[in-house]
């Protein structure tokens, strides 16, 4: 199998003007989603020392005791915030889950929030840990890295409008109160001697518009091509961020790409996403992810 590395793309004419610089961010980002389905950015405009932040901060808390964690589990609210408990997700359905506990973050919403007294799925206030050394640190760290994020996510949006030859307004409707997540991931070291199905997170696609990815010293993202790569069986933390849009968005066949005509019926963000999680995370808050992929007779 050939080994090769997604493609480093420099998003820096993004924030400049039209030209040719500009033509050409366009074309390696269609090449890319084309070939890989995702790439590397470099000048994107999120700061490092940002970035060093919220590792230092996700470290801190998952150092902290599992019962204070589970002070802030998801599970609590049921809304998509807090604590992820080890192994709660199991991608590949083998085994005794992934070994891997997160926490998670968005947009924070107050309990008097329109999106909060409509239910909107995957919408709630943050948890902050108090535990942790600086809790008002933690806090703002969060909450400018969603920031940054979700501005990086949108840019993102503009530019891959405009590679399926759509205006770059196309997708800001999508964009309006999203569902978007900041998620802390912690993959405790696991033994060399551990069973040949266990995982730190099983194989698979995520399901949301985007996903940035950061990582930590120790990496360990494999893509397609990669498979072959050998475990590092290091402990390791990362944080992706999820834009998966707003819940009440239709989302349908895009107009550039319906040749024949459309493969998959229309479906809301929010029915997709909770039928997602259902699927991966065993809630029965969804329908089955094989209902919402049925193909409509012609």
């Amino acid at each position: 199998m050939e080994v090769r590395e997604p493609p480093v793309i420099d998003f820096a004419p993004f924030y400049g003007p039209e030209g040719a610089a500009k033509d050409q961010l366009i074309n390696q980002l269609r090449d890319a989603c084309k070939e890989f389905g995702f790439f590397q950015l470099i000048n994107h405009a999120v700061p490092a020392c940002l970035q060093e932040s919220v590792l230092q901060q996700s470290k801190e808390f998952f150092d902290l005791p599992t019962s204070i964690k589970e002070k802030y589990s998801q599970d609590i609210t049921g809304d998509n915030r807090g604590y992820e408990r080890l192994r709660a997700q199991n991608f590949e359905k083998r085994g005794k889950g992934d070994l891997k506990e997160g926490f998670f973050l968005g947009n924070h919403i107050p309990v008097d929030d329109p999106q909060m007294m409509g239910k909107k799925f995957a919408q709630g206030p943050n948890k902050y840990p108090v535990e942790v050394s600086e809790p008002a640190k933690f806090r703002s760290v969060m909450n400018e890295y969603y920031d940054a994020m979700t501005s990086l996510a949108m840019g993102i949006l503009k530019m891959l409008a405009r590679t399926l030859g759509l205006e770059e307004t196309a997708f800001d409707a999508f964009c309006v109160d999203p569902i978007a997540i900041v998620r802390l991931l912690h993959y405790p070291p696991q033994d060399p001697d551990s069973s040949d199905i266990e995982r730190g997170i099983g194989a698979h696609s995520d399901f949301g518009a985007i996903t940035m990815l950061l990582q930590d010293a120790t990496g360990g993202l494999q893509v397609w091509n990669n498979v072959l790569s050998e475990w590092s069986g290091k402990e390791r933390f990362s944080v992706p961020f999820f834009m998966s849009g707003n819940p009440d968005y239709i989302v349908d066949c895009l107009p550039t790409c319906a040749g024949e005509g459309p493969k998959y019926p229309p479906i809301t963000v929010s029915e997709w996403m909770a039928g997602r999680y259902a699927d991966t995370y065993g809630t029965p808050n969804g329908k089955a992810v094989s209902d919402l992929r049925e193909v409509p007779s012609v």
